[in-house]
């Protein structure tokens, strides 16, 4: 059975997933795209989504493009890596799932970076409905993930995201490379005695994979020295049974302000994301 759920997440009593090995979804849920293989390793891209349900298009007050730049788009391309490859379809901007119960829809613009995303305040039920996704999810993944633990012993979980690097302006100069990797690598919310070794051996696989010709720049928790609210849940829930890894994709697969894609080079993270991730492997297929 999971372990009881933190007060912002509401687990329905139905099971979300058969018996099976693997499990499947006993009821899709359109708000992300969801596919399960028999292995340990996890990989979310839960800020690709750029979808508002249509009671929520009438109120942005949000121009599409800079609700888009603060999206994580293409981070979905990345799960691949993964033996399951959950994808939120959804935007953060209905509802963050990165964030506690409590702050997960943007009220007011100091919730997000100063922007004004709602033409008046939010009527309560369209809160509501924000937040039962937010519950829906928590409650999902958490099944997710005991089941894959219970299975093999231990779980990697690989969190991806992006951020934005230019946000001077398109034609300003980038953010100084010094604070800003070209992947950031989030080694906050993970059992350090047990997994600090496979961190760090992920990280040197990666620096080792060139990505629009030279190797990339990989540090961690350079920008964002802590984590955010998925990955601490989950530290919380499963402790040193779970190694999650938040990699932040500096855009440069992608113009942040015109959103066009550099294929090649997000070819190149996913190839070098690959490469990490088989490297560990084996520390998770060894749990049993």
């Amino acid at each position: 059975m999971l372990r009881a759920m933190p007060d912002d997440v509401r687990r329905t009593p139905a099971p979300w997933f058969t018996p099976d090995i693997p499990p499947a979804l006993r009821q899709p849920d359109p708000a992300w795209d969801l596919v399960v293989t028999d292995g340990p390793v996890i990989a979310t891209a839960i800020h690709d989504g750029h979808a508002l349900r249509e009671s929520l298009r009438a109120r942005v007050a949000l121009a599409d493009a800079d609700r888009r730049r603060e999206e994580d788009p293409l981070t979905g391309l990345l799960t691949a890596v993964g033996d399951t490859r959950l994808r939120v379809r959804q935007s953060r901007f209905e509802v963050d799932l990165n964030r506690s119960r409590e702050q997960a829809v943007y009220a007011t613009p100091d919730a997000c970076w100063g922007l004004q995303v709602w033409d008046a305040q939010l009527p309560e039920p369209e809160v509501a409905a924000s937040l039962a996704l937010h519950e829906r999810f928590y409650a999902m993944v958490g099944e997710l993930l005991e089941r894959t633990v219970a299975r093999w012993g231990c779980a990697l979980l690989i969190d991806l995201h992006s951020y934005n690097h230019r946000r001077d302006g398109p034609d300003a100069a980038a953010a100084p490379r010094a604070g800003n990797p070209d992947i950031e690598l989030g080694f906050t919310t993970f059992d350090a005695r047990r997994w600090g070794g496979t961190a760090r051996r992920f990280a040197q696989v990666l620096r080792r994979h060139p990505v629009r010709g030279a190797l990339p720049d990989v540090r961690a928790n350079v920008r964002f020295p802590t984590g955010g609210h998925f990955p601490e849940w989950v530290y919380a829930q499963w402790g040193d049974r779970v190694c999650t890894i938040s990699p932040e994709y500096k855009k440069i697969f992608m113009d942040e302000w015109t959103g066009q894609a550099d294929i090649a080079a997000l070819y190149a993270l996913r190839d070098g994301l690959q490469h990490a991730v088989d490297a560990v492997r084996p520390e998770f297929l060894a749990c049993r």
